[in-house]
């Protein structure tokens, strides 16, 4: 039997106007809708066999009553215990589509806020109590991440077999949006991606004991304010079984001891980084060498037995940009660095002193995508 999640105290570091706060508990099962694409679905270890352990929410066991009870119970997001309801969210735009679930944009009407709603369905996660348990984890870590570089989480709800999930609008997109439309992004706006990115990762570890597991460019979202902020993090990939969907879609950025079946650890997170990194100075995936299509198998192999890459010669990268990422490709796990020793890298140090408008760069990026 699950605990009873205990209630939270009020707090509103999340700064939402609700205009009739109702200090109510959010009990009314939801429809549908999301908050985070395809691509921010990852799948439990523990998992191995998808397709024999699909639940009927509507032959409603007792296990997943009690699911549904806690789930309701749960104060989240709004330190308000703000009551979602289905019938209070107005759909304005959808912003991706996966195997696992659908993103759109949304108005929550009570409080005049815009969100972003992931739906997901609950009807394609295993049974087992453990899975359930982490459900709630997640939602508990979601709950409780409060930083600057970290997607805030308005709450969630439940629909029969779905689950909803609400959380911050990022208006300028996620960061692999930005660069497909917009190609490389500037040297001096690439640092403070890279400071908050690992400012996140630390933040999530040393206060919550996090690790991202699934960290790339369309997990790292941006606003017109100019602020870089990790989604999708820790166990939040493990609400959806599907083991296909998570070496097809995520393999790209796993790091070597991963994809032999290693444990993830923190400097799994570095390794992660340093593709990201690459990717984004390139305005392409950085392997296999361009022009070498390879097979998801092959691009595995690669990884694993290959050099890393490395920034081209011919063009003027800056030589603390190569060296950090160099240091987060690092392929022996026990030599590469953890996200508290690369903030002291020289790259991320100057960082913190160098003047860069982020504002100024997001208005731009944001303006341009809505003509």
């Amino acid at each position: 039997m699950l605990s009873k999640v205990p209630l939270r105290k009020k707090r509103n570091f999340k700064n939402l106007t609700l205009q009739n706060s109702p200090v109510v508990v959010g009990s009314s099962p939801p429809p549908s809708e999301p908050t985070t694409a395809n691509e921010l679905i990852k799948t439990p270890a523990s998992i191995t066999n998808p397709s024999s352990v699909l639940i009927d929410a509507r032959n409603t066991t007792p296990d997943y009553t009690q699911l549904y009870e806690q789930l309701s119970e749960l104060e989240i997001g709004l330190e308000l215990r703000l009551d979602l309801r289905p019938e209070d969210f107005k759909s304005i735009d959808e912003l991706g589509r996966g195997n696992g679930g659908t993103v759109c944009k949304v108005l929550h009407v009570r409080t005049n806020t815009v969100m972003a709603r992931k739906m997901m369905m609950i009807v394609h996660v295993d049974a087992n109590m453990n899975v359930r348990k982490q459900i709630m984890r997640e939602l508990q870590f979601m709950h409780d991440c409060n930083s600057k570089h970290i997607v805030s989480f308005y709450g969630a709800f439940m629909n029969g077999g779905d689950i909803s999930i609400c959380m911050e609008y990022m208006d300028a997109g996620s960061l692999d949006q930005i660069y497909k439309k917009h190609g490389p992004f500037p040297l001096d706006v690439l640092k403070r991606i890279a400071y908050a990115i690992v400012d996140g990762l630390i933040y999530l570890y040393d206060e919550h004991r996090i690790i991202h597991r699934d960290l790339k460019p369309s997990n790292v979202l941006v606003n017109s304010q100019g602020q870089i902020k990790l989604c999708d993090f820790g166990v939040s990939g493990q609400l959806i079984n599907s083991v296909a969907d998570t070496f097809v879609g995520t393999s790209s950025y796993m790091s070597p001891e991963r994809i032999m079946g290693s444990p993830y650890s923190v400097k799994s997170d570095v390794w992660s980084l340093g593709i990201t990194l690459m990717e984004l100075a390139l305005g392409r995936f950085p392997f296999p060498p361009e022009g070498t299509p390879l097979s998801i198998f092959e691009l595995l192999q690669h990884i694993v037995h290959e050099p890393v890459p490395v920034f081209p010669s011919n063009k003027a990268y800056p030589a603390d940009l190569t060296d950090f990422v160099a240091k987060c490709l690092t392929k022996d796990v026990k030599l590469r660095a953890t996200p508290n020793d690369i903030m002291k890298h020289p790259y991320l140090v100057s960082a913190v002193t160098e003047k860069v408008d982020l504002v100024k760069w997001a208005t731009n990026i944001t303006t341009k995508q809505r003509v």
